[in-house]
């Protein structure tokens, strides 16, 4: 595979293992440029473990995983991160507007203190996931969906290019999947690229343009209408999916 600095992601060879039992096993593929992609697949298909492997967050068996044809550690300011938000310290004493100007230390630098700039590049992301008026506010007294949109704007605060999202609709309310869809279309039109775990699967087809299919090896990626089909998921979930819908043009799956 080459690694053409035009590819925002690829990954070749990438296998990780927890206590000797593959996860992600040889995994090989890359996306192109201003796409919304879902990564799709059942319960330990190794949705979270492709990106945290991909960001350096936990160890690979082999592999190598491309930002724009270099390394993580060469392109880190190009990559924006939104975790699962059940991985977050919520208690952490910190306010709203502190975590968003987080977001602007890869433009700093750690030993510079932001300032006026930072600040106001952080309320104006803030104003764009609408949590302005809780800039002050401990993220502790925040409901779900508003803490996730909270980590939204921080990692619209970086200035990305290639952002991954882990479950970010999880346990959020309907007007925040709304606000962060919204969110994610306004990055596509920017020539953003965005990876997003997904689970629902009945929203797939509305949401993103391409799809990945992972259930430990890589089942299928590419544009949505070509992968997105009754074989792969079938291939994907086997036992574990029920049909919905069976119509050719309307085909909606759930996983059990």
């Amino acid at each position: 595979m080459r690694h053409s600095e035009d590819t925002p992601f690829s990954v070749n060879g990438l296998t990780v293992a927890y206590q000797r039992k593959p996860v992600l096993d040889d995994i090989t593929f890359e996306v192109p440029e201003g796409k919304l992609i879902g990564i799709v697949g059942p319960n330990g298909a190794g949705k979270s473990t492709l990106i945290k492997a991909s960001l350096g967050l936990i160890p690979k068996v082999r592999g190598d995983v491309f930002i724009y044809g270099k390394s993580y550690a060469q392109q880190r300011k190009m990559i924006g991160y939104v975790p699962q938000r059940e991985s977050v310290d919520w208690d952490f004493p910190t306010s709203a507007l502190d975590v968003v100007m987080m977001g602007r230390y890869g433009h700093l630098g750690w030993f510079k203190r932001p300032g006026m700039t930072e600040r106001r590049i952080a309320m104006e992301c803030l104003a764009k996931v609408g949590m302005a008026d809780f800039a002050g506010r401990q993220i502790s007294q925040l409901s779900g969906g508003q803490q996730q949109r909270i980590f939204l704007a921080r990692a619209l605060a970086q200035d990305a290019k290639l952002y991954f999202m882990d479950e970010p609709f999880v346990g959020v309310d309907a007007a925040t999947e709304k606000a962060i869809i919204t969110l994610l279309n306004e990055l596509k039109k920017q020539g953003k690229t965005v990876l997003v775990v997904h689970h629902d699967l009945s929203t797939v087809k509305e949401y993103f343009d391409w799809v990945m299919l992972l259930n430990v090896s890589l089942i299928d990626i590419g544009p949505t209408e070509s992968v997105f089909t009754a074989h792969n998921l079938q291939t994907a979930y086997g036992g574990r999916l029920a049909v919905l819908d069976r119509t050719p043009d309307a085909l909606v799956m759930t996983s059990r």
